[in-house]
């Protein structure tokens, strides 16, 4: 029944549609929605809620704190900032009103610092043309950076180790702690 009787209301309190002559009567309104003239008025005389008292209050501080954060807070931070100042709002309810006064936050995005320059890059070279057969151990030097482990390799899985001061790469083979150039195994350097 309310929002038929704010619809009634919203369209006569606008004067123009008052003054035009062919503008239907309120009575004639309320018959076409089904709720009586008396019901109209009686509405119109009544006290606010509490409830809308309330929440009147709260689209106020809800304002507030929004403006104060330069429009970067949502609803779950506007909620816990009236949390700390006292204010009992559930975050459901900040974020209605927040819909209610249209507010949408504006996430920042992060500073980052530009320590490299950006550009289009070319095509990667292939240095060993896809050969990774060498006819003496140490013949190429051949690595992945790409693959990070947070265990250590297996006993017998070869590994690389790349110095990135030295730029020496060096292929071994763990196992149980000897050097694969101490010794070979199935005709690959290890």
């Amino acid at each position: 029944m309310s929002q038929k009787y704010e619809f009634i209301d919203a369209e006569y309190a606008d004067a123009s549609v008052r003054a035009a002559d062919n503008a239907p009567a309120i009575m004639q309104v309320c018959r076409w929605l089904g709720v009586s003239k008396s019901g109209f008025y009686e509405w119109r005389s009544r006290p606010e809620s509490a409830t809308a008292k309330r929440q009147e209050w709260l689209r106020l501080l809800i304002r507030k704190i929004f403006d104060d954060s330069d429009s970067t807070y949502g609803y779950r931070r506007i909620a816990r900032q009236l949390a700390r100042q006292g204010v009992v709002a559930g975050a459901e309810l900040v974020r209605k009103l927040m819909r209610v006064l249209g507010l949408v936050p504006c996430q920042p995005r992060p500073w980052r610092p530009a320590t490299t320059q950006q550009g289009v890059t070319g095509p990667i070279p292939d240095l060993v043309n896809r050969d990774f057969s060498a006819a003496v151990p140490g013949g190429k030097m051949v690595g992945s950076g790409s693959r990070r482990e947070s265990h250590p390799p297996a006993p017998t899985e070869p590994c690389v180790i790349v110095s990135h001061y030295t730029a020496l790469a060096t292929l071994i083979t763990r196992n149980c702690g000897t050097i694969a150039s101490e010794r070979t195994s199935s005709g690959i350097a290890a």
